[in-house]
C-alpha cells in the first residue's frame, strides 16, 4: 500500500480525505508522520498555497505527499472569502467568526450563489502534478446542522435542501469539491499503480 503524507493537521479535513480515499492508501498527517510544523500559507491563489505546503513537506522528508488547499467563493462578494477563507475574520478569528462576519455580510444580498473549491499539490516520485474540484451551491440565511466544519452549516450544495452540516460527513464525502479533486488524484494515482 502507497504510504502519502497529508500535509496537514486539520483532523476534519484527514478524515474526510480518509473516508473518501477508503483503504486504497495510507494516508498519514504531519503529526502522524512526527513532522510538528505550521507551514504558511501566504499567497493570493489556492495553487500557490497547495504548491507552498507539499514542496515544504518534500523537501523536508523527501516522501511522497500531498496538499490542499480550499476556499469558499461567494458570487456576491466578488469570490471572498476565496483563499482567505480560513482567516476572513483575522488572523485569530475562529470558525464561528468567519462564519458570522460572511452571513453578515450577506444579509441584504439576493444573490447567494457560491462554491467551494479545493485544489491539490501532489507531488509524487519528485513531480508535482495538481487537481481541483468545486461543490457549487447557495449561501443560507442562517447556520444549520451540527457535522462538519467551517462554513458547513451556511453551504446549501445545489440540489439539496439542507446544509453540508445537516447532510453528514457521508452525503458531504460523496458529493464535495474535495471529493471531486481526490477523484482526479485517485485515478491518476490508480492508472500508474496498473502500468
Amino acid at each position: 500500500m502507497r504510504k502519502i503524507i497529508f500535509a496537514s493537521n486539520n483532523k476534519h479535513k484527514a478524515e474526510e480525505i480518509r473516508a473518501i480515499l477508503g483503504a486504497q492508501f495510507d494516508i498519514i498527517t504531519l503529526k502522524e508522520a512526527g513532522i510538528e510544523i505550521d507551514i504558511p500559507e501566504p499567497h493570493e491563489t489556492l495553487t500557490e498555497n497547495a504548491r507552498e505546503k507539499s514542496m515544504v513537506i518534500h523537501r523536508l522528508t523527501g516522501m511522497d505527499c500531498f496538499s490542499e488547499d480550499s476556499g469558499l467563493e461567494v458570487d456576491a462578494l466578488n469570490g471572498a472569502p476565496g483563499v482567505r477563507s480560513a482567516r476572513y475574520a483575522g488572523e485569530q478569528a475562529n470558525a464561528n467568526d468567519n462564519l458570522q462576519k460572511l452571513l453578515a455580510e450577506m444579509k441584504e444580498i439576493a444573490n447567494r450563489a457560491a462554491r467551494f473549491k479545493t485544489v491539490i499539490s501532489l507531488i509524487l516520485n519528485g513531480q508535482e502534478y495538481t487537481f481541483e474540484g468545486d461543490c457549487e451551491g447557495t449561501i443560507t440565511h442562517s447556520a444549520s446542522g451540527t457535522t462538519g466544519f467551517g462554513y458547513d452549516p451556511v453551504f446549501m450544495p445545489t440540489h439539496h435542501d439542507q446544509t453540508f452540516a445537516e447532510l453528514g460527513i457521508e452525503v458531504k464525502s460523496a458529493i464535495s469539491h474535495r471529493k471531486k479533486a481526490m477523484e482526479k488524484m485517485t485515478t491518476f494515482l490508480g492508472s500508474l499503480e496498473n502500468n
